[in-house]
């Protein structure tokens, strides 16, 4: 009896182990790049808050705004794919409550990229008029208004999310992972997340299109400095390019449903990965990327964080290597 369970037994121990490779495999490939990006982040937001410059310039000050709620939602991103890669279920309100609260910096990043758009808009087009109007204080403000709006918009699906009869579910366990597509089990809390998100596109699109149009058209004009309108023009199609990376995450889950059911597990699980890290956490380090280096008073403040971080790291890794000296 004991010889012929004995396969059986080695055959399931050897599928749990690869599981398990599996499993820490997947672990390592998406943490490795997430705090490379983190670490960057927040060297980021540490170099901002560094210099009276960067504390007291209202561009500046949308910069430290818009790299935080990326960094939330980094950092909230890979935690849920741990989660769900070491096959942890949650219970249903927590699920709901995690989801509504990646709503919040989410939509506090669109709305950054708006008014940062407003504000080279009104640097190139309206100068005289700049310094009275993107001040510290109205854009201080303006940030405490973003993160209001974006905690309403968080309660309200928080609330549709939970207004279901919970006496209808044979469970509040999940029998799926935690994620957007087994969250919304409400049809009217999967609409409002939906139009709530394609509207807070659509303004910072519209907004990004028109301070785009008005600074082309200030670029020719003899009139305005065409080498600031040039630059503030790129600057602008890369907060376009911004928008549509972070609308990728929508349609992470899209591709996933139509691509991956048709291929091999293996092919499956590997592209699963490489959509993850090219549309889910690349795009909340491409801020840091684009201001750290294109910004000439960034940047040098930003390599000498990052270069003195590295050798701090280095001189850490020796010691350890080392114990004696």
């Amino acid at each position: 009896m004991s010889d012929t369970n004995r396969p059986l037994t080695n055959s399931t121990a050897g599928v749990q182990l690869q599981g398990l490779l599996g499993i820490v495999l997947l672990s390592v490939v998406t943490t490795l790049p997430c705090c490379a990006f983190l670490l960057i982040n927040g060297t980021m937001l540490f170099t901002l808050r560094s210099k009276p410059v960067f504390t007291e310039t209202s561009r500046y000050v949308l910069l430290s705004n818009l790299l935080l709620a990326d960094t939330v939602q980094l950092a909230h991103n890979q935690s849920m794919f741990l989660l769900s890669a070491c096959g942890l279920k949650m219970l249903y309100p927590l699920c709901a409550t995690l989801s509504a609260l990646y709503s919040l910096p989410h939509g506090v990043s669109f709305l950054t990229l708006m008014l940062m758009c407003i504000e080279r808009y009104v640097a190139v087009c309206h100068p005289l008029r700049h310094a009275a109007v993107i001040t510290l204080r109205n854009t201080s403000v303006a940030v405490c208004v973003l993160w209001g709006f974006g905690s309403v918009n968080c309660l309200i699906q928080l609330v549709l999310m939970l207004n279901m009869h919970f006496a209808d579910v044979q469970s509040m366990q999940m029998s799926d992972y935690c994620g957007r597509s087994s969250v919304f089990l409400n049809e009217s809390a999967d609409l409002y997340d939906k139009a709530s998100t394609y509207f807070l596109f659509a303004s910072a699109a519209a907004a990004v299109s028109f301070c785009y149009i008005g600074i082309s058209v200030a670029a020719r004009s003899a009139s305005s400095d065409r080498g600031s309108a040039k630059k503030a023009g790129r600057t602008l199609l890369l907060h376009l390019l911004q928008l549509g990376l972070s609308m990728s995450s929508l349609i992470h889950g899209t591709l996933l449903i139509a691509v991956t059911p048709h291929l091999e597990r293996v092919l499956a699980i590997n592209i699963q990965v490489f959509l993850y890290i090219c549309l889910i956490i690349l795009p909340k380090c491409l801020s840091s990327l684009v201001y750290g280096l294109r910004d000439q008073t960034i940047r040098p403040v930003l390599m000498l964080h990052l270069c003195c971080r590295h050798r701090r790291f280095s001189v850490i890794s020796v010691i350890q290597t080392n114990p004696k000296m």
